[in-house]
């Protein structure tokens, strides 16, 4: 593969949080290219300004998180990137064994910085840190629907707090009032802070405006960690200093695919319960059985069945989601890591089955869920195409076995109520 030198690389921890990214730094006038994994040096991409690295280790032992993470920044600073984001979830999703903090740490190390910017903030998705605390809306972290993330849950809104427990090293603040100050105030606070030995420092950011202050910063810097709000402070960073010309968003997108269309809903957010009872307006939805799926294949293969009876005449849903107290129930009669293994490989199996009948348009709803059914159909990398909603963008498959393809990769929080009819719009 050839490519020119790398203006950033990112690499993510799961694949709806890199597509997010890789919209991000699209929008903002960079050409991106999404790879799953870490990618083979015979993969054909185009040139480009950034590479995000999607991996699938937010919630993996923490061990193995830190060695792939490790790999995919040696890829990136390989082909010449002078600056890598760890991109994690706007929520901070990670327990208290990691894994933002020990891969955090690794990734610092390789990289020589005495110190790193970290924040997930994004305000424009309603993700905004204040005094270190991260907010959901209006409301602190602990206190939003994500307390009860069946695999993250998160109990403690002060980011200082959660990644100290993590690290290896003390965490400090740059709080609101240092950021209003300027670049200059924000430099003067992270040296202080390296000086008194911290390796990480959570910064504040309520406004867009703050995220290019911080991008501006980070920039100087040869790592960062946040969601995709610090990727757009360093993508104006990047065209706003000459060291990238702005390229025309969407402009992946690319000949239409067609062919038959279904979505797969994994996600047991609210939003995404909210979004398939909306699809059930105007497409055939099959919810699983998820006792059934835990049982065996056969839930899997009458979900195919189903759909392939269907999709000649539309698009189809298929959704594992249940409410949280649906979701605990099925953790404990069967095991947590039991119960959401035997769904994400459910849905991989479904997603294999469509392809095999013919679909060539996917949306996926789920982080989780999404990893698994890009992992299984090998699909190798991604060109970002037009928004669908904030954070999901439209993507054409890349050296797929399965030739041309269009996927939507949702995290679960992310899009309206009309999401699925949204993204089948744009997936022509």
């Amino acid at each position: 593969m050839t490519l020119a030198k790398l203006s950033l690389g990112c690499i993510a921890d799961d694949y709806t949080g890199a597509s997010d990214l890789a919209n991000t730094l699209t929008r903002q006038g960079l050409r991106t290219v999404q790879t799953i994994g870490v990618p083979p040096d015979d993969l054909a991409l185009p040139e480009v300004d950034a590479v995000v690295v999607s991996l699938k280790s937010r919630s993996i032992e923490a061990g193995l998180a830190v060695t792939r993470s490790r790999a995919a920044e040696k890829w990136l600073r390989s082909r010449g990137a002078g600056h890598v984001l760890f991109k994690i979830c706007s929520t901070f999703d990670s327990t208290d064994a990691g894994n933002i903090g020990p891969v955090m740490d690794a990734l610092r190390a390789d990289s020589g910085d005495a110190i790193v910017l970290v924040t997930p903030a994004f305000p424009e998705t309603g993700r905004t840190v204040y005094q270190g605390n991260l907010f959901v809306g209006s409301v602190p972290l602990n206190e939003s629907p994500l307390k009860d993330h069946p695999l993250n849950p998160m109990h403690d809104s002060n980011l200082v707090r959660v990644l100290a427990r993590q690290s290896t090293s003390p965490v400090g603040l740059v709080d609101l009032a240092t950021l209003s100050r300027g670049a200059d105030a924000v430099r003067g606070r992270l040296a202080d802070l390296a000086a008194k030995g911290s390796g990480a420092a959570i910064i504040d950011a309520v406004f867009d405006r703050d995220l290019e202050t911080i991008g501006a910063v980070a920039l100087d810097h040869s790592l960062s960690v946040g969601a995709s709000g610090i990727g757009l402070g360093l993508a104006r960073g990047l065209v706003g200093s000459g060291k990238v010309k702005s390229a025309a968003a969407g402009a992946a997108s690319g000949a239409p695919v067609g062919g038959p269309a279904a979505c797969l809903a994994g996600s047991c957010s609210q939003a995404t319960l909210q979004q398939i009872a909306s699809a059930e307006k105007v497409m055939p939805v099959l919810r699983l059985d998820p006792d059934q799926i835990v049982a065996g294949l056969a839930e899997a293969r009458r979900a195919v069945a189903w759909a392939v009876e269907r999709i000649t005449s539309g698009p189809v849903l298929i959704a594992s989601s249940s409410t949280p107290e649906q979701v605990a129930a099925l953790q404990s009669r069967h095991g947590r890591d039991a119960a959401g293994h035997a769904i994400e490989q459910a849905m991989a199996d479904i997603a294999e089955g469509l392809v095999r009948s013919g679909v060539r348009r996917l949306v996926v709803a789920g982080g989780e869920t999404s990893g698994a059914v890009v992992d299984r159909l090998r699909i190798p990398g991604f060109l970002v195409g037009a928004e669908i909603a904030a954070g999901v963008p439209v993507l054409r498959a890349v050296g797929a076995e399965s030739g041309e393809m269009l996927l939507a990769l949702k995290s679960g929080n992310f899009g309206g109520a009309e999401f699925f009819s949204d993204a089948l719009q744009l997936m022509r």
